[in-house]
């Protein structure tokens, strides 16, 4: 018996191996040469240069100062700078807004500014009394510019903010600091004959950096946030969860199938395949993403209370992740309907390939290429990026991004559940089944 066994299992298998052609062989090496091109061009493209890549970086400029008089005559440095400050910065790379205390700190609250530069209301009297300290001893204070950053929309959004007001602050402090020193030194003009007065040298050095630009985060972020990065990851996490939900609900199900084997190890198993059509074998994969996806953002949820990760939105990030999941989960779903094993490309390339660079989760849109800043028009990683960053950082208001996120996720599950719901039943319609031509199997057996 045990010799009959061993020849059965001898004689399953082939006795002439087909030759496989040369393109089976190639195939695998040209596919992942290109995908890796692809991944290289897309991942280095985003971070090498992001400042020289910057684009509409969105700044609010406030300009509070109500001026002073001089000599007679109404002077307004605050206008002065406004102005400077307008034409210097270049308006191809930062999009520089003027507008009023109010609306730079709703900018900010919603996100729609990386940061805010403030003019105080008494600027222009705190150089007049800087100025004439130089002259007159006393107790005197510099007059200060404060720059705003936004760390709840991005940690490297506001070193950028940092560096592009430094620099134009820089030369706007050098600029009003020559002013001002000619300003004292024609004050300090002597009379005809008399000898000239010069300004001591403490007196002349703070003159001529009379600005104290003071840079503070507005709205920081507490402890458990990973400095901002916190929503960048947990947006990783939800649309990797669906996309790797897809490939296995997709694998699994055919084999339980019969459609695709299974390996385990060392261990083959095949299953007859069952007369299903490919509408409702969809349905089936679909059901079980929609009823996978809650558990799975609860699973998240938990995980990151644990942590102690600050979430004040327990049940709206609760309700969209399962959202998202399940939108990432059923289009993927549907895109290997359509495509079969080239699907898997498609979904690499679509959810993980172009999502990164894309997302704004690291370096800020207006801070990438132009053709990845495009990407992030449908890239499902944006707007699931934009609604997470909402319920985490931005109260869950709808202006920060939620609304935005939240309509291009139901979009995109609309997107998703269209073409599945076409393309399965064009295949059906056409006669096109995933049952083979029935074969006979034959067992050699020893007499």
């Amino acid at each position: 018996m045990a010799k009959d066994v061993a020849v059965q299992k001898h004689a399953a298998m082939p006795e002439h191996t087909p030759r496989v052609p040369l393109r089976g062989w190639i195939g695998p090496m040209l596919i992942i040469t290109l995908l890796a091109a692809l991944l290289g061009t897309m991942y280095l493209g985003y971070t090498s240069d992001p400042e020289k890549n910057l684009h509409d970086f969105p700044i609010a400029l406030v300009n509070q100062d109500v001026g002073d008089v001089v000599n007679g005559k109404t002077v307004n440095i605050g206008d002065q700078i406004t102005a400077a400050l307008t034409q210097k910065i270049p308006s191809d790379k930062v999009d520089l807004s003027v507008v009023g205390i109010n609306e730079a700190h709703t900018r900010l609250q919603e996100g729609r500014a990386y940061g805010a530069i403030v003019i105080p209301g008494d600027f222009t009297k705190r150089l007049n009394i800087l100025a004439a300290s130089a002259v007159v001893p006393g107790d005197v204070e510099q007059p200060i510019i404060t720059v705003e950053t936004n760390p709840r929309a991005g940690t490297y959004a506001s070193q950028i903010m940092s560096r592009i007001t430094d620099q134009a602050l820089g030369q706007v402090n050098a600029t009003v600091g020559a002013q001002l020193t000619d300003q004292v030194q024609a004050q300090l003009k002597p009379p005809p004959g008399a000898a000239p007065t010069e300004l001591v040298g403490a007196a002349r050095l703070q003159l001529a950096t009379p600005i104290d630009v003071v840079t503070t985060p507005y709205r920081p972020l507490g402890s458990g946030t990973g400095q901002g990065l916190s929503a960048f990851f947990y947006t990783v996490i939800l649309l990797l969860a669906g996309f790797s939900s897809s490939l296995l609900i997709h694998a699994m199900i055919d084999n339980v199938l019969g459609y695709v084997p299974a390996e385990y190890g060392p261990w083959y198993r095949h299953l007859p395949p069952v007369a299903i059509s490919r509408w409702r074998t969809l349905l089936v994969k679909w059901g079980i993403a929609a009823l996978t996806a809650p558990l799975v953002s609860g699973v998240f949820l938990g995980i990151a209370l644990l942590l102690d990760m600050p979430i004040d939105l327990k049940l709206p990030l609760f309700l969209y992740g399962a959202l998202a999941v399940a939108a990432v989960s059923i289009t993927g779903l549907s895109i290997l309907a359509a495509f079969g094993t080239v699907g898997l490309i498609v979904n690499m390339v679509l959810f993980v390939v172009l999502g990164l660079p894309s997302s704004s989760g690291t370096v800020p849109i207006e801070a990438t290429p132009r053709f990845i800043a495009r990407l992030a028009d449908f890239e499902p990683m944006h707007q699931i990026y934009l609604a997470v960053r909402a319920l985490l950082f931005f109260d869950g208001h709808l202006e920060s991004g939620l609304g935005h996120g939240l309509w291009m996720t139901l979009f995109g599950l609309a997107v998703g559940l269209l073409l599945g719901f076409v393309v399965t039943h064009a295949y059906d319609l056409r006669g096109l089944y995933r049952l083979g031509v029935p074969h006979r199997t034959e067992t050699a057996v020893v007499e």
